[in-house]
């Protein structure tokens, strides 16, 4: 029999791990509450980065650590580093020199 026409031998590959393990899914809906609070939140702003979703969001990944729904780490590197406050402007007249 021919093999005309047939993609041949495919090499294997082996499938990796993701960085940080499995990711479970909340079968049992314990942390839904915060999940849905989020998701009305982003829709709300649009999908903008506001702060008031990201508390939310903190609060879902801490829910989810908590539930050993994912292994605990820092917010930090769960990329909720802290954000620089802004400066506040400088006093004075603008062209002026202090010394």
């Amino acid at each position: 029999m021919s093999t005309f026409g047939s993609p041949g031998a495919l090499p294997s590959t082996k499938p990796t791990p993701p960085q940080r393990g499995s990711f479970p899914l909340d079968h049992e809906g314990e942390c839904k509450k915060a999940m849905q609070a989020y998701l009305v939140c982003m829709k709300k702003v649009r999908g903008v980065n506001e702060d008031e979703c990201r508390e939310l969001a903190k609060g879902y990944l801490n829910c989810r650590m908590d539930r050993n729904l994912m292994a605990r780490d820092e917010m930090k590197n769960l990329g909720f580093a802290e954000r620089e406050k802004p400066k506040e402007p400088e006093k004075g007249v603008k062209g002026e020199l202090q010394w």
